[in-house]
């Protein structure tokens, strides 16, 4: 389907929707292609590719987290040498 940017701005909800059905939208400026609208294809992936993916992912994140300041001893400042509040 060829349809001008002006006309397509009053339906491009409907045209999304042809788009998602698997129609291809041109959309024309002065009388010439000037853009496509199409669906994204979406992707399946089996399980075994997403433990994979999840894998991957969360050996990135441990490989750039470090550890953070001890909570053991963070509120010492609350008490004196003898552990009673100040």
């Amino acid at each position: 389907m060829r349809i001008s940017v002006t006309e397509a701005k009053d339906r491009l909800t409907d045209l999304v929707k042809r788009a998602e059905a698997g129609e291809e939208i041109v959309l024309t400026q002065g009388g010439r292609a000037a853009a496509r609208l199409v669906a994204f294809e979406k992707k399946r992936l089996d399980a075994a590719a997403r433990r994979q993916l999840l894998e991957e992912v969360s050996a990135a994140g441990s490989a750039n987290a470090s550890p953070g300041p001890s909570a053991a001893r963070s509120q010492d400042f609350l008490y004196d040498e003898d552990g009673l509040p100040k």
